[in-house]
């Protein structure tokens, strides 16, 4: 029996970057992309054992109840057509079918339990994923690098039918801030050492979003799609991204609170203008009642969205404890939503 936890992770900066510079492989005038990123300490946790001849799955509640056994034949091929399932199963079969594609191991049984909120730009989905990668790592000694954990969980997710990038599977190096750079399938990740702490507040909006259609309709902009909105989106999540991912770098690794919510109004502000007309599910009436809200104004130095944008989570930079202390308060009792503290600490390390 193997105990393995895998992070959430919060994209600062560069959101939709990864994928679009995935296109670069076949068309090179497209940017290269870029995100800032931070682990979370909520995540998803798992015991993983082998089994002879199935992927087994037991979901533990918060209140301790057990759901399942949801179970599938061991197989690579009836495990890619239930990854289709469009559900939390789907992305566990997916990557369990990669991994017994390229690796001579049979079943896997997994109790899992979670505290990360799904379909709130948090990536479950990829959490889930790398940690069904690793388990079998761990349970059949494969030794797979965190590199090779990322590929395995990007394979099995795009066997979902989901058009993500490569970004969300970062979460594989757990809790700490790094800067990704992503050119067609290269992908290269550094960590970011903050010059002083800095706080975050991420909001919950306790609404809901659909992740795939957003994907599916900023896609659509690419690879060279004619017309002055895919143009916009090209730009804004390519040239224009770097411009940001590079002043926000600077004022992370800098400790500035001031600059880096400056940087974050800026970023929302080329998403809501250049990328946002192209997909409804972008209008997140949720997101900007809480950005507009008059105590984020006051107190905070910027505000975005988090992950694919849209009404899941938003994130906030406060100047210090007592101050996001208050905040969370006033944005719980008004707006009804769920909020959690994000610090990005000196030595590398993201805790909540």
């Amino acid at each position: 029996m193997r105990r393995l936890f895998v992070p959430g992770r919060l994209c600062l900066f560069g959101e939709h970057s990864d994928w679009a510079a995935g296109y670069r492989k076949d068309h090179p005038e497209i940017s290269p992309g870029a995100c800032l990123v931070a682990g979370t300490d909520q995540g998803i946790t798992a015991e993983a054992e082998p089994h002879p001849d199935a992927l087994e799955i037991i979901s533990v509640l918060p209140s301790g109840e057990e759901m399942g056994p949801a179970r599938i034949a061991a197989d690579p091929v009836e495990l890619a057509a239930a990854a289709g399932g469009a559900d939390f199963f789907s992305y566990v079969a997916g990557t369990a079918a990669c991994v017994r594609r390229r690796h001579d191991v049979q079943g896997l049984r997994l109790r899992v339990s979670s505290d990360l909120p799904v379909r709130k730009g948090l990536s479950s989905s990829a959490a889930i994923s790398v940690l069904t990668a690793r388990a079998y790592s761990e349970v059949y000694g494969l030794g797979l690098s965190r590199r090779d954990e990322m590929a395995l969980a990007y394979e099995g997710e795009r066997l979902t039918g989901s058009e993500c990038g490569r970004m969300d599977q970062v979460c594989a190096y757990g809790r700490r801030v790094t800067r990704v750079h992503f050119d067609a399938d290269q992908i290269d990740v550094e960590d970011v050492a903050p010059g002083a702490t800095l706080y975050l507040l991420i909001v919950d909006l306790r609404r809901a979003k659909d992740t795939r259609r957003i994907l599916s309709d900023l896609n659509a902009c690419y690879p060279a799609t004619a017309g002055v909105l895919p143009a916009r989106v090209r730009d804004a999540l390519g040239p224009k991204n770097l411009v940001v991912h590079r002043a926000a770098s600077a004022a992370i690794e800098a400790g500035d609170a001031v600059a880096l919510g400056g940087c974050m109004v800026e970023a929302q502000r080329i998403f809501d203008v250049d990328v946002a007309p192209a997909c409804p599910e972008l209008a997140s009436p949720a997101l900007h009642a809480m950005l507009d809200h008059p105590a984020v104004r006051d107190w905070a130095t910027g505000a975005k969205g988090v992950g694919s944008q849209g009404d899941g989570c938003g994130q906030v930079v406060v100047p210090d404890e007592s101050v996001r202390r208050r905040l969370a308060e006033r944005l719980e009792t008004d707006l009804g939503v769920r909020t959690y503290g994000l610090t990005l600490l000196p030595d590398g390390s993201s805790v909540n």
